[in-house]
């Protein structure tokens, strides 16, 4: 906690925190903004895994339905002042199991053609459970090219400390890596209680013989409002399996596409969060635009009732000022281990090395970051000085942030510090 108000206070010059509250404008300044992703939540699950911090409910038919109606609608409230479709970069579905509204993507997908032109492919999350030739028939029809498996270890005692069970889950990796679709990303977790380095290298061997084109490597992060019956590994030792995770991927010759992923070459990757700007429609969802960060209701009864009275579903605002932008920007483009000067120019609309020039002389003398043209490249001991942070950031500030709006639908304000 100290770690992070430090380097909020020096990185932003300010010691005022991140204040989110419930004032909002009811729409979306989003027209002249490039590199725009799209984001839609789905929040049901067959049944909800123990580890997971993720805004989510048991499936229901009649509250599935209910819900799709009012994301078309939101989506249409969210575009209303659009008087030409919007170039995006990508579409993804995330939840929850978006597979367990198979055949209402089909409408989803159509809705979000009226408003958008989706350049770089539309991805889907799926449960092992779940995949089925049916399933990967329908997802190819509408036209998805991306799918993202939630495999988290191939090993029964790692899943059983996950509170999940096994569903031959090679198999399934093969049967969708059979119907060829572009990008195939195998969840995989590091940290879990029990987990050795073997546990760790037959999971990414297994993985990628199995056909997937890219591993997205989490640490097990307990959350406050999880029901994990096991804790994770200590932040020592994650950061050896994080060292050991990425000499195993250069060994079997595969790219490190940020701090947590790694995808075989002249491959595209699966990123849904790696965006200067996106979209996010449904309960939860969040939205990120030039000036400030929003967030949906995670209550599903509201996220409906506010969307049929023709009002955005959002939650909280955060508006940021220029340098809190700014750290953002930097944050989330270090996680892909290259930082754009040219796109920070574009979003903050001042030069990178104006605003943060002296932090970036120091780091390249610590060795960690590469000066090379328009970008600057993080290294291995800049990925692992992330890799801490992001921990940190995650049980500081979003772990808060999820526990409250899991609690209250609407909250008056949150402040993070």
């Amino acid at each position: 906690m100290i770690l992070t108000n430090i380097l909020r206070i020096l990185l932003t010059k300010s010691f005022k925190p991140f204040v989110f509250d419930s004032n909002y404008e009811n729409k979306m300044d989003f027209k002249n903004l490039q590199n725009l992703g799209l984001y839609v939540h789905i929040p049901f699950c067959k049944s909800i895994c123990d580890f997971c911090p993720y805004c989510k409910v048991k499936y229901n038919k009649c509250t599935a339905v209910a819900y799709k109606e009012a994301l078309l609608k939101e989506i249409d409230l969210a575009c209303k002042n659009m008087s030409k479709k919007k170039i995006a970069t990508s579409l993804y579905f995330g939840g929850g199991t978006p597979a367990l509204m198979i055949d209402e993507l089909h409408e989803i997908i159509q809705k979000i053609n009226e408003h958008f032109i989706i350049q770089e492919g539309i991805g889907v999350e799926l449960h092992p459970s779940n995949i089925n030739d049916e399933v990967l028939r329908k997802l190819k029809s509408q036209g998805v090219t991306m799918i993202s498996v939630g495999i988290q270890s191939f090993n029964k005692g790692c899943l059983r400390k996950l509170g999940r069970d096994y569903d031959s889950f090679k198999e399934k990796l093969q049967l969708v890596h059979q119907y060829g679709f572009e990008v195939i990303d195998a969840d995989l977790i590091f940290g879990i209680p029990g987990q050795d380095k073997e546990i760790l290298k037959n999971d990414i061997i297994t993985a990628f013989e199995s056909g997937a084109t890219q591993i997205s490597t989490y640490p097990f992060i307990d959350f406050t409002f999880a029901n994990n019956k096991y804790k994770p590994l200590s932040h020592k030792q994650k950061k050896k399996m994080l060292k050991y995770l990425n000499n195993v991927c250069e060994d079997l010759g595969v790219d490190r596409t940020s701090v947590w992923t790694f995808a075989k070459k002249n491959t595209d990757k699966y990123s849904s969060i790696t965006r200067d700007t996106f979209l996010g429609f449904g309960v939860s969802a969040t939205t990120l635009l030039k000036d400030s960060f929003k967030i949906n209701t995670f209550s599903i009864e509201q996220y409906i009732k506010r969307v049929d009275g023709n009002n955005l579903p959002t939650s909280l605002t955060l508006n940021f000022t220029k340098r809190q932008r700014a750290v953002y920007y930097l944050f989330w483009s270090a996680y892909s281990l290259k930082i754009s000067k040219s796109n920070f120019e574009d979003i903050i609309g001042i030069p990178m090395d104006k605003m943060f020039g002296k932090w970036f002389w120091l780091a390249g003398k610590f060795g960690i970051i590469i000066d090379e043209g328009d970008y600057y490249y993080l290294t291995e001991k800049a990925a692992i000085i992330y890799h801490y942070i992001e921990q940190i950031y995650t049980t500081q500030y979003i772990d808060k942030m999820w526990n409250i709006s899991r609690e209250i639908a609407f909250p008056e304000e949150i402040i993070l510090k």
